[in-house]
């Protein structure tokens, strides 16, 4: 994506693609628009395309635990791990998609999450609104790797269906990190349900 900035001088092309220091350490962030207009980032550092495939985490972005810091689910402590693990190694990414509430969108997901209050798990309250349990998908991802350069990968994740959706769209994962972080009381259950119901790969005892 590139933007014209008009000056009284000559016009140039900036790609929006900058420098990004954080608390877990200095990064570059990219911006990737899906055919939905949906805006996704690539938070990454070092170089993408050497011999060793780089480490990334696939992060759905969640309101409510990225920037508020709720105990509903384990998302903001994963996201941090992940950004500090990548800095550990020297050059990684995280593909940040615009993918609230596992796809249902924020408004959705606060009314899951008042089913969840009255008794549901994460899983039925998404079914008893009429959504599907996990509506996510993972092409966006593989493209924006693929535009890095990237065509191999080691990943960071418990969930098999994000490591399918890369291998479906051309991305080779050569070893899977468990990526465990963030348990609390408030959302045991929860991570229970993911593992139970949802088929992700969690060691919680």
């Amino acid at each position: 994506m590139t933007i014209q900035i008009k000056s009284p001088g000559k016009p140039a092309e900036i790609d929006a693609d900058a420098f990004l220091p954080t608390e877990s350490g200095n990064f570059r962030i990219r911006v990737t628009v899906d055919d939905n207009g949906l805006e996704h980032c690539l938070v990454y550092t070092g170089d993408l395309t050497g011999e060793n495939p780089p480490l990334i985490r696939i992060h759905s972005e969640c309101l409510t635990g990225d920037a508020f810091g709720s105990l509903k689910c384990d998302c903001g402590p994963q996201l941090r791990a992940s950004m500090e693990r990548i800095q550990q190694e020297g050059h990684g990414a995280v593909v940040y998609l615009r993918q609230e509430g596992r796809g249902i969108g924020l408004n959705s997901k606060i009314k899951a999450y008042a089913l969840q209050d009255c008794g549901y798990d994460t899983l039925d309250a998404n079914l008893a609104l009429g959504l599907p349990a996990d509506g996510r998908t993972y092409g966006i991802a593989a493209r924006m790797l693929k535009e890095a350069g990237v065509r191999k990968v080691r990943i960071m994740t418990n969930n098999p269906l994000k490591i399918q959706g890369l291998k479906d769209n051309g991305i080779e994962v050569v070893n899977r990190i468990s990526h465990i972080s963030g348990i609390s009381v408030e959302n045991l259950d929860y991570l229970k349900t993911k593992r139970e119901r949802m088929g992700h790969i969690l060691e919680l005892e």
